[in-house]
């Protein structure tokens, strides 16, 4: 495709919401993907703590 300005370029041919709206939404899965799976970690690794705590109190 050939677009003669910017503002053809983004609007897609009447697609740029759609495409645009897209990569959005794409972008922002992969940044909040690895940090809820951080804090899951994070979560995770102090449950497993407070347990063997316990457990060494018994």
């Amino acid at each position: 495709m050939n677009w003669n300005s910017a503002a053809e370029f983004f609007a897609m041919g009447g697609y740029g919401f759609y495409v645009w709206g897209s990569y959005a939404v794409a972008a922002i899965i992969m940044v909040a993907e690895p940090l809820l799976a951080a804090r899951s970690h994070a979560q995770e690794r102090e449950r497993v703590a407070r347990r063997r705590l316990e457990e060494t109190e018994e």
